[in-house]
């Protein structure tokens, strides 16, 4: 499963790119900080999977606070036919120390 750096998303977001980014955190952890990322909770992930199948050929960017849960939900994906989900390495804590210190998260 190929990963994705903070630096490139940032990048490819800072161009205009159209990425499709999903944050697998927990409702209250996406309350405290964001990143434009849909809210996929890890704990009620199955249940969003049919609303994903059409992207099934599209690159997904799958972010958590730290990589390990979307590490995990990238490898679900393969195993469900998703040719291209990547892994945001270092997560949102990374993300945020890099280009948004002041964020908080949690």
């Amino acid at each position: 499963m190929p990963d994705i750096t903070i630096t490139e998303l940032k990048e490819r977001r800072d161009a205009g790119e159209d990425i499709f980014l999903i944050d697998v955190r927990e409702e209250e952890e996406y309350a405290v900080s964001d990143i434009g990322g849909v809210l996929m909770p890890l704990s009620q992930f199955q249940d969003f999977l049919p609303s994903l199948l059409d992207k099934k050929s599209q690159e997904i960017v799958v972010q958590c606070r730290s990589g390990a849960r979307s590490g995990r939900v990238c490898e679900f994906l393969q195993q469900q036919g998703f040719e291209n989900p990547r892994n945001l390495v270092g997560g949102i804590t990374a993300y945020a120390a890099a280009f948004h210190p002041e964020m908080t998260v949690a």
